[in-house]
């Protein structure tokens, strides 16, 4: 699949995004987290637990920007950023409903993840649409 301009923009700036904060998570959860002021302390499982999807979310922002140079891998790649970038705000949301306000570095991460799915959704709108055939009720070829 050939991409838009636009298109490889959105899976290059939610690719290096999910790369980066999945990396360093990964690497160095006591700093990220203090950016937060968050203390983690050196609860093994806890870190564990904090690593294990911040390397999930590391491996999708490598397959997003995988999609900008292998066409095969394009509507995955979109999928995924879409996916990563709609929950994760979602899931902020739903905490602050839950628990309240959190600190003003995580509701800035939250704009963040806000303005990429808006330009996700922007970028790939034309292709979430379902093609003309199954609107009117075709089956798929």
């Amino acid at each position: 699949m050939t991409l838009t301009r636009l298109e490889k923009a959105a899976l290059g700036i939610s690719g290096v995004t999910a790369l980066a904060i999945g990396g360093c998570i990964l690497a160095a959860p006591h700093v990220f987290y203090a950016s937060y002021g968050i203390a983690l302390g050196s609860d093994a499982s806890l870190l564990s637990e904090l690593r294990a999807p911040a390397a999930g979310l590391a491996a999708f922002g490598a397959l997003m920007l995988a999609g900008i140079v292998r066409g095969t891998l394009s509507r995955v790649s979109m999928i995924v950023a879409l996916t990563v970038f709609l929950a994760f705000p979602a899931g902020r949301l739903f905490g602050i409903v839950a628990d309240g306000m959190p600190s003003g570095g995580i509701l800035g991460a939250l704009v963040v993840e806000l303005a990429i799915a808006a330009l996700c959704l922007v970028a790939f709108r034309h292709r979430l649409r379902a093609p003309e055939r199954l609107r009117r009720g075709y089956p798929a070829a």
